[in-house]
């Protein structure tokens, strides 16, 4: 069963939609998807593939949330950073508010800065129980140039992920915020609650050493699998799909569905 819902963060209006398994189990555990930053204007098609992976994790037994965050598909406002945390916060708050999910088993599952928020949030709040990176990043060090920045923010207001002409009133704050969620600084505080790395060692966006850097500096329980011949956009492959599922079910102790 699909409930459609809107998140409100900072009066703002984010879409979501959350994926309730078909059982008589009284309670499930909680998948929360987080995507990264898109790459080029929206189109239908870009977003057939988070549904169709919030619809296999839900027949696993996961009651699968998916959202935009703010300045990305049909949700309000503009790409930032520290917005991301809060509005992954929110969906987290939505997700612990269902009569559905039992609240000890809330996870999280995102993909390049979507994995990035997810460290951070899940570094600072104990509710999640457990997390899976997809192609995430280790830092933003590509925006330590000041020149890349304004080229960034330039393609960003053209792909429509910044709306507001006046946005950022502080180009140096909305760096920050990259700089304080980079999850090297994070990922060490998720343990003692386990967490899986997926990385491809073909990713041309974010190599694989980040993948080396981060597994370096979490603590156990870790886990970091190498996926052979992957690109970055590690939720169209099937083994990063797979491994991420037969993960999640064995930290939820989800035995059936």
């Amino acid at each position: 069963m699909k409930r459609g819902f809107i998140l409100t963060v900072d009066n703002l209006q984010l879409p979501g939609e959350v994926y309730l398994p078909e059982t008589t189990r009284q309670t499930h555990p909680a998948l929360c998807l987080c995507h990264g930053i898109p790459s080029g204007q929206p189109s239908p098609s870009d977003h057939r593939g988070y549904p169709g992976l919030a619809e296999r994790f839900c027949a696993a037994g996961f009651v699968t949330l998916i959202f935009n965050f703010r300045g990305t598909g049909l949700a309000q406002g503009n790409l930032d950073m520290l917005g991301w945390t809060r509005d992954l916060k929110a969906a987290i708050d939505y997700l612990a508010s269902l009569d559905e999910v039992d609240k000890s088993r809330l996870c999280l599952l995102g993909s390049s800065a979507g994995a990035a928020i997810s460290v951070y949030v899940a570094a600072n709040d104990p509710r999640v129980s457990s997390v899976v990176t997809f192609a995430c990043p280790a830092n933003f060090g590509f925006l330590a140039n000041k020149q890349q920045v304004n080229s960034l923010l330039d393609h960003f207001r053209s792909i429509g992920l910044i709306r507001d002409k006046d946005f950022p009133p502080s180009v140096d704050e909305w760096l920050e915020g990259f700089s304080t969620v980079s999850p090297l600084r994070w990922i060490g505080r998720i343990s003692p609650r386990p967490l899986l790395l997926i990385h491809g060692d073909k990713d041309d966006l974010v190599p694989v050493e980040h993948a080396h850097r981060l597994y370096k500096q979490a603590r156990e329980p870790k886990e970091l699998v190498i996926i052979p011949s992957a690109g970055h956009r590690l939720r169209l492959e099937e083994k990063a799909i797979t491994t991420a599922l037969n993960w999640l079910k064995a930290a939820a102790k989800l035995t059936s569905t």
